[in-house]
């Protein structure tokens, strides 16, 4: 009787320990957009807040590439990250469950520049100049950015009707936007695509020299950037977890926290908001390009 007693006593403890959550370290990571100081600016203070707001440690790592952020999503190796819209979409398909959670105010008419080293003689047009497809070279940022390649190559097939690479002689991919900015003031590429806002940020920090570079169009607005946390979120962390996850991020208020993205606030976002990220990529087979 006794064994009996003690075996049903271990089993319930065993059963309690299984589902008791794990409240480890709280880990997530975001696409390298920018160089590597102004991630660790803007995600360094995101962890410090986070951990204050949910109670648990919490810790930013970076990555190399878009695909290794979601492959890192993938793996649980991070249970958050901050998105573009393709490469979120990609992350969702890959993990079941996953949710956008939320996205800046700016994020669901975001945009993308086309610019122009000042040689080419092209300036800004309310439309893609034909003559834009005159020039040598063309850099994208990342294969897997939203702003930096896919959106930029559906409006490069939509005006041109042709791909980037029957278009131009030379077809390049930066790593990420800051790069793409530096090689088209450079010379070293003749135009590129940039996200709108590492554009403006680094034009007011006295990084761009207008006379070498110009925006020469911007796309129509389209959704982008966002957070997104794996469906499972809630069995590590505990019940509610992911909601108060969502609530940290929605109730950020400091100026300079927010500067650092930079947005204006934060507010909730949802898978379906994406959809049609999901549709253009598809119809222009980059869904699975990383």
């Amino acid at each position: 009787m006794r064994f009996k007693l003690l075996a049903a006593l271990f089993a319930a403890l065993l059963l309690s320990a299984c589902n008791e959550p794990h409240t480890g370290t709280f880990v997530f990571t975001a696409i390298p957009d920018q160089d590597e100081s102004q991630l660790e600016k803007r995600f360094g203070v995101v962890a410090l807040y986070l951990e204050e707001k949910l109670g648990v440690p919490v810790k930013y790592v970076p990555v190399k590439s878009y695909a290794a952020a979601v492959t890192a999503f993938r793996n649980n190796e991070v249970q958050m990250a901050w998105f573009g819209g393709l490469s979120g979409v990609q992350a969702r398909r890959l993990v079941p469950g996953s949710q956008a959670i939320a996205q800046g105010l700016e994020d669901p008419d975001f945009k993308s520049y086309f610019i122009a080293n000042t040689s080419t003689g092209l300036t800004q047009s309310d439309t893609l100049p034909e003559s834009f497809i005159d020039q040598p070279s063309f850099t994208f940022g990342s294969k897997g950015s939203t702003s930096g390649r896919l959106m930029p190559e559906f409006y490069l097939r939509e005006t041109f009707n042709q791909a980037p690479d029957q278009l131009f002689d030379k077809v390049g991919f930066s790593g990420d936007h800051s790069a793409t900015i530096a090689l088209v003031q450079s010379g070293a590429y003749a135009t590129g695509a940039v996200n709108y806002k590492v554009w403006e940020r680094e034009l007011e920090e006295g990084k761009i020299d207008t006379s070498k570079v110009q925006v020469i169009w911007e796309t129509p607005g389209y959704p982008d950037y966002h957070w997104t946390v794996r469906g499972d979120l809630n069995d590590k962390f505990g019940d509610g977890f992911s909601q108060r996850v969502t609530e940290a991020l929605l109730a950020i208020d400091d100026p300079v926290l927010l500067n650092a993205f930079p947005r204006e606030k934060f507010i909730p976002a949802s898978n379906d908001d994406f959809a049609p990220i999901e549709e253009t990529a598809e119809a222009i087979g980059l869904l699975d390009a990383q």
